[in-house]
């Protein structure tokens, strides 16, 4: 099992304590919550896309409590200056055919601070449990959120579609309904905060780790197409993000830059997920060999913690693919090819705002010539962009030694 996997899983162990402790402490504060939006109104006016549903109060820090819980993460804590409190919002969306849905997310805000408040954007990475989404379970997926809440900044976390309490499976890398959610739970946000005393100045600072460092480059994209007119990217600083899907990230399954375990888990996560909205296969058994054939579509239906999933699938991506539809993969085409392009791209503009790319060299679930090429491809636009190599740290040690920096980053932005 690789040092990534290990450290994924540790960051699980005693999670369902943990979601116990959450819960209770939602219960204390439950006298907080704020209602759903009375009935008469819904029939007086149309809904629309970020229209708020409910908020419900998840966590209440002081700044040393604050301190704690980033420091048994080994998050350097010198950026904390406030305490924070959470809270899950639900809001309306839409699904990838446009349908309308809804989705949750969380919203962090500063106990202390300026009234008017700056947000960061912070996108989640790759999570195949739904409890485990950042409204949920206070865990590691809150580690960004609770840095740049104690920094000063309101933060906007949304949990994506068929995670957290949304409804339906999850679209797995499927960019396109990624930053639908994402400017929704912005909307949401906006609305929720100035309920809650703390009016947001219209500033968005983008960031987001791994599945969610390439939404937060998309997203950046669409705040600057004007996607929404009450928010200005302000700036732009993804960690460690599968950018290059076609290039990069689906060879280094084959080349062993990525290793087995993460693999399997990505793997079988994408095609799943892609499935439903690429022909990719209409039985799993023309994909997946026996036993894997019988039991991926279940084990990845949003109600296994990742280490079952993994338990349950191949040890390595040959083993856990047919040979025919290994070589697709290997060279793909068609509709494989499709669903890799429908991905990547999110690169390719030139953001009007400062950029830095975060990743580490040592990591082997998305090996850093993701972030090399994106790079890359900024400049080649003549964006501002610089690349910040934080060592030889794996996957997810980048996000824990990145957060800090990131809000640094921000502190010095000009507006």
């Amino acid at each position: 099992m690789s040092d990534e996997t290990r450290t994924s899983l540790a960051t699980r162990a005693g999670r369902r304590t943990r979601r116990g402790l959450a819960a209770a402490a939602a219960l204390l504060l439950a006298g907080l919550a704020m209602a759903p939006a009375a009935a008469g109104s819904e029939h007086t006016r149309q809904t629309r896309r970020g229209d708020l549903v409910a908020v419900v109060p998840v966590a209440d820090r002081d700044d040393g409590r604050t301190r704690s819980f980033l420091a048994v993460q080994h998050v350097d804590t010198g950026v904390v200056r406030y305490g924070v409190r959470a809270y899950r919002l639900t809001y309306r969306t839409v699904d990838p055919y446009g349908a309308p849905t809804t989705a949750t997310g969380l919203l962090t805000l500063p106990r202390g601070g300026s009234h008017r408040l700056d947000l960061v954007s912070d996108t989640h990475g790759t999570m195949v449990d739904r409890a485990y989404a950042p409204s949920v379970s206070e865990d590691f997926g809150r580690v960004p959120s609770y840095v740049h809440a104690s920094a000063g900044r309101a933060v906007a976390a949304p949990d994506y579609l068929g995670l957290g309490e949304g409804p339906g499976p999850h679209p797995y890398l499927d960019t396109a309904s990624s930053v639908t959610a994402s400017v929704d739970m912005l909307r949401a946000a906006r609305t929720a905060a100035q309920r809650l005393g703390r009016p947001l100045t219209g500033a968005v600072y983008a960031t987001g780790f791994s599945q969610g460092g390439q939404v937060a480059m998309a997203l950046g994209k669409a705040l600057e197409a004007g996607a929404d007119r009450h928010f200005r990217l302000t700036a732009l600083a993804p960690v460690s993000g599968p950018y290059d899907l076609e290039g990069t990230e689906m060879p280094a399954l084959f080349d062993g830059r990525v290793n087995d375990t993460s693999g399997v888990l990505y793997i079988s996560y994408w095609l799943v997920a892609q499935n439903r909205l690429h022909p990719l296969y209409k039985d799993p058994s023309e994909v997946f060999r026996k036993p894997y054939a019988g039991r991926v579509e279940r084990l990845l239906d949003g109600s296994h913690e990742q280490e079952d999933v993994v338990r349950g699938l191949a040890p390595s991506v040959e083993q856990l693919l047919t040979p025919a539809f290994f070589e697709r993969l290997r060279h793909p085409s068609g509709a494989v090819l499709d669903a890799m392009r429908a991905a990547d791209h999110t690169c390719d503009w030139k953001p009007d705002v400062p950029v830095r790319l975060y990743a580490g060299t040592g990591d082997t679930d998305v090996p850093v010539g993701n972030t090399r090429t994106c790079a890359r491809t900024l400049a080649g636009q003549g964006a501002r962009v610089r690349v910040v190599e934080l060592g030889a740290v794996d996957h997810f040690g980048s996000v824990l030694a990145a957060a800090p920096q990131v809000v640094r980053f921000f502190d010095g932005v000009r507006r």
